[in-house]
C-alpha cells in the first residue's frame, strides 16, 4: 500500500485547558490526549508530521524573561520560539512513545527544531497583528502598552493580547531532514510555532528575527513543499461553522476552494481564530494539495472514517 503523508497541525491554545490547568505537567497530559486520537490516525496508515502552535508558551517564556529582568540577560524572540519547539517537542515526542509501547505499534517520533525563512522586508514588521502570549483584560493590556511599548490586539473575544510581526514563510530551512526522516518512517514533530523566523544578511547568512509566524501558514507551506495528501488542521470545534455563535449557526461538512473564498469575503471566519485557517487551507488547495481536514483533535479518527470535521476540497 503506499504510504499516505499527514501534516497535522495542533494548536497552542489545545495544550492548556484553562487558567488552572498550565503548568508543564498539565501540558504534557493534554498534549498525551491529543496524540492518542494522532496514534489512531498512524495505525490507519498514514505517515504523519505534527506542527504547533505555541503562542501561549512563548508568552511563559517572556513573562519569565520579564520578571528576571535586571537579573539575567532577556531572551530574544526568535529564542522563544527554539525554546518552546524544543519543549513541546519534547512531550509530543514521550507522548507518542508511551503510545506507541502501549500499542506495541513498532515507530519512533522525533523533534526537528526548525527555522523558516522570512522576507526581512515583509509588510508585517511594520504592521504587527500575531497575537502572542496569555490573554489580558484591557485595562491590563494598556498597561503592558504604554509601559513596555507593546502592540496590542483584542483577540476572537476571548479578550486581549500582545501582538508582533507575523512574515509570511518563505523556506523550510530543514526541510530536506524532515523529507528524510517522514520517507525512513519516522514520525516528525516540525515547523512547531510556525517556525523559527530567520532572514538572510547580506552576507546571505542565516539571522534571527523578532516575529512570529502563523502556523498554519507554515504547515500550509511544509503539506505544499512535501506534497502531503492531506493538511488537518486540529482547532477546539469539532466542525467549522457558519454564523458561529448566533443562532442560526450552520456547521459544514464539506466544502470546496471556491466556497471556502466566497465565505471568508462574507466575513464568516474571525481573524484571530477561523479565518488563518481557512487561509491556510485555501493556499495548499490552490498549489496543488488534494484534501485538507478541520476538526478537533478527539474526533480525528472518525473525521478520517468521513463521519464528521469539515473537508475541504479543490
Amino acid at each position: 500500500m503506499a504510504k499516505k503523508v499527514a501534516v497535522v497541525a495542533v494548536g497552542g491554545n489545545s495544550l492548556i485547558h484553562d487558567s488552572k490547568h498550565q503548568t508543564v505537567h498539565d501540558q504534557y497530559l493534554a498534549a498525551s490526549e491529543t496524540m492518542k486520537h494522532i496514534a489512531e490516525m498512524i495505525v490507519k496508515g498514514w505517515d504523519v508530521i505534527i506542527t504547533h502552535g505555541n503562542g501561549p508558551q512563548v508568552g511563559f517564556v517572556l513573562a519569565r524573561s520579564e520578571y528576571s529582568r535586571g537579573i539575567l540577560h532577556e531572551i530574544p524572540l526568535d529564542s522563544c520560539g527554539a525554546d518552546t519547539q524544543g519543549a513541546i517537542g519534547y512531550n509530543f515526542q514521550m507522548a507518542l512513545g508511551n503510545e506507541f509501547k502501549r500499542r506495541n505499534i513498532k515507530k519512533s517520533a522525533v523533534t526537528v527544531v526548525t527555522q523558516v525563512l522570512v522576507d526581512k522586508n515583509d509588510p508585517s514588521f511594520k504592521k504587527p497583528s500575531k497575537p502572542i502570549g496569555q490573554f489580558y483584560s484591557y485595562e491590563e493590556a494598556q498597561i503592558r502598552k504604554e509601559k513596555d511599548g507593546w502592540d496590542i490586539m483584542e483577540d476572537a473575544g476571548r479578550g486581549w493580547r500582545r501582538v508582533v510581526a507575523s512574515p509570511d514563510p518563505k523556506e523550510i530551512i530543514e526541510l530536506s531532514a524532515i523529507k528524510t526522516l517522514i520517507d525512513a518512517g519516522v514520525v516528525v514533530v516540525g515547523v512547531g510555532g510556525g517556525g523559527i523566523p530567520v532572514i538572510r544578511d547580506e552576507k546571505g547568512d542565516l539571522k534571527g528575527t523578532s516575529a512570529v509566524i502563523d502556523k498554519d501558514l507554515a504547515s500550509s507551506l511544509l503539506a505544499t513543499l512535501i506534497n502531503a495528501d492531506l493538511l488537518l488542521i486540529s482547532t477546539a470545534v469539532e466542525k467549522v461553522c457558519l454564523n458561529f455563535g448566533k443562532p442560526d449557526q450552520k456547521s459544514l461538512d464539506r466544502i470546496t476552494v471556491a466556497e471556502a473564498k466566497k465565505y471568508i469575503k462574507d466575513g464568516h471566519f474571525k481573524p484571530g481564530s477561523m479565518l488563518p485557517k481557512i487561509n491556510a487551507i485555501v493556499k495548499f488547495l490552490e498549489k496543488g494539495g488534494k484534501q485538507a481536514l478541520i476538526t478537533d483533535p478527539a474526533h480525528i479518527p472518525q473525521a478520517l472514517d468521513g463521519k464528521t470535521g469539515t473537508w475541504i476540497i479543490p
